[in-house]
């Protein structure tokens, strides 16, 4: 009797210490799915708004420099609960995916309408892609997020694991204007006078600056951090 009532403490004992245990990994996975969620729609979002030059506040710049400032964010939050691996892995499946949202835009687009509905050349005008945007967005994508990636990782483990606004500031301080500069000459460059393409990067450059400060507090967020 005893060495059962002994065996059912043990047994609740266990369940006391593995139930909270199971509930900090299920949280650990609702941030992960949802920073990465967050982080490829507003990756999508911002290449199919790119498509548009706009003004903005007096200032000349594609229209996905709307939203695509809080991805760089967003991707600091993913390393934070993936770690350098998983921020690496992630952003390499938003360009795949983006890449792969740009060949089904454009082979929808080459699809012959139905005669029985009625023409629709507004869909062809607006999503079909222009492959030398969409392709000059994936290239600075990839490449300012990587280097993003390794700025913040380097800040983390030979600096300080401290101060967390400070990792998203120096971080996106590197990438926000490298990718910039990718995105604007090889998009846009030997297309539009060579004034209209500073310009656009000056209003990229601002505009994403800007957010990163507003979005500083984001990184807290999530408060468990991954070791790596």
């Amino acid at each position: 009797m005893a060495e059962s009532t002994a065996q059912d403490g043990n047994g609740l004992s266990d369940r006391l210490v593995l139930e909270p245990m199971a509930t900090v990994e299920r949280g650990e996975m609702i941030d992960v799915i949802l920073v990465t969620a967050a982080y490829i729609a507003a990756q999508m979002l911002a290449d199919i708004a790119s498509l548009k030059i706009v003004l903005f506040a007096g200032m000349s710049m594609d229209a996905g420099t709307l939203i695509y400032p809080i991805t760089f964010t967003l991707r600091d939050l993913v390393h934070k609960v993936t770690g350098r691996r998983g921020a690496r892995v992630i952003i390499i499946a938003a360009a795949l995916i983006n890449l792969f949202m740009a060949g089904l835009f454009w082979f929808v687009s080459q699809l012959p309408y139905d005669p029985a509905a009625a023409p629709q050349p507004d869909w062809n005008a607006v999503l079909s892609p222009v492959w030398r945007i969409v392709t000059a967005s994936i290239i600075a994508e990839v490449l300012a997020e990587l280097v993003d990636t390794e700025a913040y990782h380097l800040w983390v483990t030979k600096i300080t694991r401290r101060f967390q606004w400070m990792r998203v500031l120096v971080s996106n301080s590197i990438s926000i204007p490298l990718d910039s500069l990718i995105f604007c000459w090889a998009a846009f460059g030997g297309v539009y006078p060579t004034s209209v393409v500073w310009s656009i990067f000056q209003a990229n450059v601002l505009l994403k600056g800007a957010v990163t400060v507003v979005s500083l507090p984001t990184i807290y967020f999530v408060r468990k951090e991954h070791d790596s």
